[in-house]
């Protein structure tokens, strides 16, 4: 099947997508602090006759187009997400590099970016084709709290609307191929900080102490049993222990450690039991050694729950116009989003589109990282069509 593609964004439009994906690439700006490449997308917008843009967050903008046409009132968000990595990049193949030494878009949201504004542009363009009304979000600080996501939810920006639709570029994909699945696409991220209180003593007489690092690391392995032995293996549970701190010296007894970590599922109905049983074995670690656990946790991103029709809809669109082999359906990343705290509030998709090909096939958050610009305009138009099938459903 020929895929129908490059017919909806005019020229101009296509240099736009592609210039936003290089100048925000050439100077990436980390979580919440994305002043320029907000201004830059409210120029490129005003360009195009779009007025009337608003902030979010600090430094996020969304946009509202109103269809002109007779029809269902219906309203679909788009969103794409623009903070970059504090990572060094190594692509010096690229006449678009990082030119901000420890910055560089080593997760793709130049490219989510410049797909939502292309999308903008075209739909303001056709706006007296369709009926109701479509927020284009471009938000800030995915990567790192405080989110943007949970800004969308805490000011009510998605009350009201039908649909909301995310995507994110996949270096396990080839290019051209798109994905989604029903049902969970990401895992929540909730965050943990345990301290484990002892008695310091001498190191040579620890029966007079009470050991710290010894409770410590009886929980690091007790606490794996909650995922393996209390939980389906469905809901994909991981406890992670990312830094453990404490110790004086060689020869003491250590009487504080403290540990963080995370706790991943994809179970909505379950997650705060997972946060509680990781409390309540660190306590009874604790006190089984003789000491004391002062636990804290935080929750971070709800996991990506998709609408099921949603995808459905997305699958029949995907091969209808990119071609029958170009759809797949991958497991759900072990990974969060804050698109979750959308998919909390309306019925969603988080679609992938993916990148790999010859000199591009290291994965995300790395350093040599990249994908190509011919990605974009297909993936555009795709986004385009999925949201004028929204909007008539």
């Amino acid at each position: 099947m020929t895929a129908l593609t490059n017919n909806l964004l005019s020229s101009e439009e296509r240099h736009a997508v592609i210039e936003m994906r290089h100048a925000m690439h050439r100077e990436p700006e980390l979580s919440n602090n994305e002043w320029k490449t907000q201004a830059r997308i409210r120029d490129a917008l005003e360009a195009f006759g779009l007025t009337g843009s608003k902030a979010f967050h600090q430094t996020g903008l969304y946009i509202d187009i109103e269809g002109l046409a007779e029809g269902p009132c219906r309203s679909v968000a788009l969103r794409g997400d623009i903070d970059a990595l504090p990572i060094q990049e190594q692509r010096d193949d690229l006449s678009y590099q990082s030119v901000l030494p420890g910055r560089m878009h080593a997760c793709g949201h130049d490219m989510h970016t410049s797909i939502a504004l292309g999308a903008a542009l075209a739909l303001h363009r056709m706006r007296t084709d369709f009926s109701g009304r479509v927020r284009v979000f471009f938000q800030p600080a995915e990567e790192m709290e405080p989110v943007g996501g949970l800004s969308v939810l805490k000011e009510k920006l998605l009350d009201g609307f039908d649909a909301a639709v995310g995507m994110h570029i996949m270096p396990s994909i080839p290019s051209g191929v798109y994905g989604a699945r029903p049902g969970a696409a990401t895992k929540s991220a909730d965050q943990f900080d345990v301290t484990f209180k002892g008695l310091m003593a001498h190191g040579a007489m620890p029966h007079e102490g009470v050991d710290a690092i010894a409770i410590a690391a009886a929980f690091i392995n007790e606490v794996q049993k909650v995922a393996s032995r209390e939980f389906p293996g469905d809901d994909g549970v991981i406890v992670t222990i990312g830094t453990v701190h404490g110790g004086e010296a060689r020869n003491i007894i250590c009487s504080s450690v403290l540990l963080t970590g995370t706790i991943r599922t994809t179970s909505l109905v379950r997650r705060a039991h997972l946060v509680r049983r990781v409390r309540e074995v660190a306590e009874g670690i604790a006190a089984t050694h003789r000491g004391e656990a002062v636990f804290t946790s935080h929750l971070g991103d709800p996991p990506v729950i998709n609408d099921a029709g949603m995808v459905a809809l997305f699958r029949d669109l995907v091969l209808e116009t990119v071609g029958e082999s170009k759809f797949v359906e991958p497991p759900a990343l072990s990974g969060s989003d804050d698109f979750g705290y959308y998919s909390s509030r309306v019925p969603s998709i988080y679609f992938w589109f993916g990148s790999q090909e010859p000199g591009y096939e290291t994965g995300l958050h790395t350093p040599t990282f990249g994908a190509s610009d011919d990605l974009l305009i297909p993936t555009t138009e795709l986004a385009i069509r999925y949201c004028q099938l929204l909007l008539r459903k």
